[in-house]
């Protein structure tokens, strides 16, 4: 089976790719680097010891998808491809909706022309309405977004959804990921982000690691044990390993399906902070800063509809999620960039 990742060079993408090709599958990337490295992909065949194909092109470039879909035999697409971070998608709404609807909606047209009825989408709890109850279920109420990036998630799991219903024998899997961390244990890869860290874990890893002074905590006034956010990290193994197993729930499952991908635990910030300084023995220093616009107090996932339907549960626990993240961050201060 080949299977196209889109933003495969990215923090998940490659830790896919890993899954992908340890389970024998043949793997593609289309990623225009952006918001990641090709380094990444050199490691993904350092630590499988195994080939891929890499495009540096746009997801919008329809010219380089008809290349792409006419020189291999594409049984399955993997969307991760798109920018991803809640505040910069308040600032920079336009450059959000543009860069990700444009994309699955090129991505999706060139599909159909070819003939390639599989897609797997990388989807974000974003997508649930705020007055929610928690644990979010699958059946949670969606839409009224606190934020354009889960505008952008909740608009395209809706055109993939519309596509699923006109296309014959299409099947689309939409993955609602809560907070994704670590790496590989080997150290090899990891999250990377560019400038300033617009999640919690790559920003703990860089005080830690020297490369900053301090962690803000964006808020210490929400409804929870500590007052800092609440939110559901999963490894991002057990995420990538999420992927495969919707590939091969999907062979059998015409038309569309939604799964969360989460743990069914939370943890605040602070708790996040403790959990980094125990395992890893490094301090994190921390300051109090004002709320984050477009974020919320407690998010977390129920994952048992995975764990039915998909056989899939997350095997990984907070502790292993900081001595992985650790791992890469020390034997890479810099990320990809040394």
């Amino acid at each position: 089976m080949k299977i196209l990742v889109t933003g495969g060079a990215g923090y998940i993408g490659s830790h896919t790719c890993v899954e992908l090709l340890n389970r024998g599958m043949e793997v593609v990337v289309i990623d225009n680097l952006v918001n990641s490295s090709a380094k990444s992909l050199e490691r993904v065949r350092q630590i499988t010891g195994k080939s891929l194909e890499f495009y540096q092109k746009d997801v919008r470039d329809r010219a380089a998808l008809d290349e792409i879909f006419d020189k291999h035999d594409i049984n399955c697409v993997i969307h991760f491809a798109g920018l991803k971070a809640v505040g910069e998608s308040v600032t920079m709404p336009l450059e959000y909706y543009d860069n990700n609807l444009y994309s699955t909606v090129i991505l999706a047209e060139a599909m159909r022309d070819h003939g390639v009825k599989n897609i797997v989408f990388s989807s974000s709890a974003t997508v649930y309405s705020a007055d929610n109850t928690v644990p979010l279920k699958e059946s949670s109420k969606t839409g009224m977004c606190t934020n354009p990036y889960g505008w952008t998630k909740y608009m395209n799991e809706q055109i993939l959804r519309d596509s699923a219903k006109a296309i014959d024998d299409w099947s689309v899997v939409l993955l609602r990921y809560f907070n994704p961390i670590g790496a590989h244990s080997s150290g090899l890869i990891g999250e990377d982000p560019r400038g300033v860290p617009n999640n919690l874990m790559p920003y703990i890893s860089q005080v830690a690691v020297g490369r900053r002074d301090h962690l803000n905590v964006f808020g210490n006034d929400y409804d929870t044990h500590d007052g800092t956010g609440v939110r559901d990290y999963i490894h991002v193994v057990d995420l990538a390993r999420g992927h495969v197993a919707a590939i091969e729930y999907m062979q059998t499952h015409r038309g569309e399906s939604v799964f969360n991908l989460g743990t069914g635990t939370g943890y605040s910030v602070l708790d996040m902070v403790h959990a980094f300084e125990r395992v890893t023995g490094k301090k994190v220093p921390y300051e109090i800063v004002a709320r984050r616009p477009g974020d919320i107090g407690t998010v977390y996932a129920s994952p048992d509809k995975s764990a039915e339907l998909l056989g899939w549960k997350a095997q990984y626990g907070l502790d292993e999620m900081c001595r992985d993240t650790w791992a890469w961050q020390s034997k890479n201060p810099m990320g990809y960039g040394e």
